[in-house]
């Protein structure tokens, strides 16, 4: 058995310090039980994003790869978007990295509040976030990246007694192709593009890629999922132009 006063907890306590009780032992649970809470509330804390309470950039991927699975098993339309504050750079310069932290703040709410429980949002890093929405119809992604776009747009973000903000945002996305194994990296550089598209045409804009639309009998989706059944490599999605999707975050760096 383990003795909890061997165990060098305070650093533990100190982390999940924010909520009240977290780290407080409470009278009706045993030693095990204690722990176990413990571990599981750590387990919370390393998913999460510190600033936005949003997803973290780990747990993102973990769950844009277990999406991409799925629609190769499901054929269920998937929407990924990639967004990033317009001219953030000038609101640290301008206003200071407290005003920037509470504009993040801000759009990391405003995000989760457009989305369902469902969809992921997660801040992706610095003043980029990124959306998963699972079994999202292409007639409606665009309604909802357009809903997300408005929505920052109106905010009024209070960064001091006397001071409030309004930034933009802008958006690209991509679809994940359906019946095909494709790869999170792939399926990213692809939003990646539309998202350069939506800065370089004037920022404040949605731009998404067409679904890449493939028809797949019914003979071919029960080889398709026999394939996946035995773990041997399904259809793998390919993309022209490799070099070309590299270059994209080297470009995307000076267009914020």
């Amino acid at each position: 058995m383990i003795d909890l006063h061997d165990l060098r907890l305070d650093d533990a306590r100190a982390l999940l310090a924010h909520d009240a009780t977290g780290s407080l032992h409470e009278p009706d649970e045993s030693r095990t039980q204690y722990l176990q809470r413990i571990i599981d509330q750590l387990c919370e804390l390393s998913l999460k994003d510190p600033l936005t309470g949003l997803a973290n950039r780990r747990h993102f991927r973990n769950v844009l790869a277990r999406e991409i699975d799925a629609v190769a098993r499901s054929g269920e339309s998937a929407l990924l978007l990639m967004m990033d504050i317009d001219h953030f750079k000038k609101v640290n310069d301008n206003y200071g990295h407290l005003a920037g932290d509470r504009v993040l703040q801000a759009v990391g709410k405003a995000l989760a509040s457009c989305v369902r429980p469902m969809d992921t949002v997660a801040r992706y890093g610095g003043e980029e976030f990124a959306a998963i929405l699972p079994n999202c119809p292409p007639s409606f992604g665009k309604i909802v990246a357009e809903r997300i776009r408005a929505t920052v747009g109106a905010l009024n973000v209070l960064v001091a007694p006397l001071l409030s903000l309004q930034v933009t945002i802008s958006i690209g996305g991509a679809y994940a192709p359906e019946w095909v194994r494709s790869t999170t990296s792939l399926w990213t550089d692809r939003a990646d593009i539309q998202l350069y598209r939506a800065k370089s045409e004037g920022r404040n804009r949605v731009c998404i890629d067409q679904q890449q639309e493939i028809a797949v009998s019914a003979e071919e989706k029960k080889m398709l999922f026999g394939h996946l059944a035995v773990g041997d490599p399904a259809w793998l999605e390919s993309v022209s132009g490799d070099a070309s999707l590299s270059a994209v975050g080297s470009a995307m760096n000076g267009m914020n």
